[in-house]
């Protein structure tokens, strides 16, 4: 390893080249008007895989954004990695609250400021980096097949169909996801779960259109009082989803797994200093850990009604609309928790008012399996270079590729990247360790020879 661990250090600085270019584009997948620079970061990448001498590189066309699939075929390769990734990125409002220009990356001190530094071009270029540095120097005996998406951060829309019908193109033992994080500079980690999610927009109607409220007030239902009623009543008095049948198949925590996230270091005080407030608040009976990594949720993102310009307009509103996500645990599907939203509304909305329910976005939940030898691999890497064994968590956020790649292709997946709590990941200001990411392209690189390692045995 030493000679691949020299090759990482003598390139640094040519690698963080590369990563501001990366990191300059921007790729925003939600917004039409940047669908040319998505694009150009396709194309980006599309050419350091060719720099690689690659086996096979192709841009694939979908119904949105291209997605890229790239092969590494060895003589005789002793396992087939299937590595994911997403070179998409969140928008960047507001930008007034950015100290450094969101696609102009800024090294200061030991972090890079940029949109998608930590989520997650960084990531994956660190990865591609370390993959770079053993083709460079040793005989790799993995088959490498990269599926690098532009559409995750809407969603991932298209790429479910893709594999379900390219089966066998992706076949492989296991699947390496990058899009992933450590608990702290100098405590590793591995996300063993995610939760899944069930994205809604809730539309109230009551009159016809917006009405004098000096003539109207108090004669008839505003949508904006029942839309509060509504959410105030979406939660029990005991921090519980108060939906109908919501924790039905909800599987208890057991004693095993409620002592392997204890081990995980946390701090309140520092919880309530990430967060800026002042207490803590969730289900009762669990800790934060649990609430935020195995335990399913329900927060309103966002609301909208009548007037909200400046100054002031006596409006009573004929519309009121939230946005509304659920963060869901194994065995709850969100077909199911449309259905129970459904039936909440059904029975709590006043006849009065007509409500529409659409279901944006959705993703189930995913566990792994922490026995496997890649699990493993992951963990030996993880210690070789920090010097300690890695935690093991359970996180909040979803990424649907994970349970996808389990339901479709039907292997787990190993979650291994190096972001921080603190890397303001999809706010202003977002940026990854320097130092932390050096180090994880060392744990990338030791991984491969883990992987070789622990298939020989």
């Amino acid at each position: 390893m030493d000679k691949i661990y020299n090759y990482l250090e003598s390139n640094w600085n040519n690698f963080l080249g590369r990563l501001k270019e990366f990191l300059s584009i921007p790729s925003i997948s939600t917004l039409p008007e940047y669908k040319k620079d998505i694009y150009r970061c396709a194309e980006w990448l599309k050419r350091k895989f060719e720099e690689l001498n690659f086996t096979k590189v192709e841009l694939i066309e979908t119904r949105g954004h291209p997605l890229l699939f790239a092969e590494y075929i060895p003589p005789s390769p002793k396992l087939t990695v299937l590595i994911y990734g997403h070179y998409d990125v969140q928008p960047t409002d507001p930008e007034s609250e950015w100290k450094t220009k969101p696609f102009e990356p800024t090294i200061i001190l030991d972090s890079i400021y940029a949109r998608g530094a930590s989520d997650m071009k960084s990531q994956l270029l660190a990865q591609m980096f370390a993959t770079e540095a053993w083709l460079a120097n040793e005989p790799l005996p993995l088959h490498l097949k990269y599926l690098i998406e532009g559409e995750e951060e809407i969603g991932s829309p298209n790429i479910r169909s893709f594999l379900e019908n390219n089966k066998e193109k992706l076949s492989a033992d296991f699947a390496l996801n990058c899009d992933a994080g450590i608990h702290a500079p100098d405590i590793p980690s591995i996300t063993y779960g995610l939760r899944g999610l069930a994205y809604f927009e809730l539309e109230l109607k009551g009159p016809k259109q917006d009405l004098h409220s000096g003539l109207y007030g108090g004669t008839i239902r505003n949508p904006i009082h029942v839309l509060c009623e509504l959410i105030a009543k979406m939660h029990d008095d005991k921090g519980r989803v108060a939906l109908p049948g919501f924790y039905d198949k909800v599987l208890p925590l057991s004693e095993e797994e409620r002592k392997l996230l204890s081990q995980v270091p946390f701090s309140e005080e520092e919880w309530k200093n990430i967060t800026g407030v002042s207490q803590l608040y969730g289900e009762e009976g669990y800790t934060t850990l649990e609430r935020v990594g195995a335990r399913p949720s329900l927060d309103v993102n966002g609301i909208i009604g009548g007037f909200t310009g400046e100054g002031a307009k006596t409006v009573l509103p004929s519309k009121a609309s939230a946005k509304i996500s659920m963060r869901l645990v194994p065995n709850q599907a969100p077909e199911d928790i449309e259905e129970s939203f459904r039936q909440f509304l059904q029975e709590e909305c006043p006849p009065e008012i007509t409500w529409k329910l659409e279901l944006h976005s959705s993703a189930p939940p995913a566990v792994m399996n922490l026995n496997t030898i890649y699990m493993k691999s992951a963990e030996n890497a993880l210690e070789k270079e920090f010097g300690r064994k890695p935690v093991f968590k359970r996180e909040g956020g979803s990424v649907p590729i994970v349970a996808w790649i389990k339901q479709i292709l039907c292997i787990d997946t190993v979650m291994l990247g190096f972001a921080l709590p603190d890397d303001c990941i999809h706010g202003p200001g977002e940026h990854q360790n320097l130092k932390v990411l050096k180090r994880g392209a060392r744990v990338y690189a030791n991984f491969y020879q883990e992987l070789v390692k622990n298939r020989s045995i």
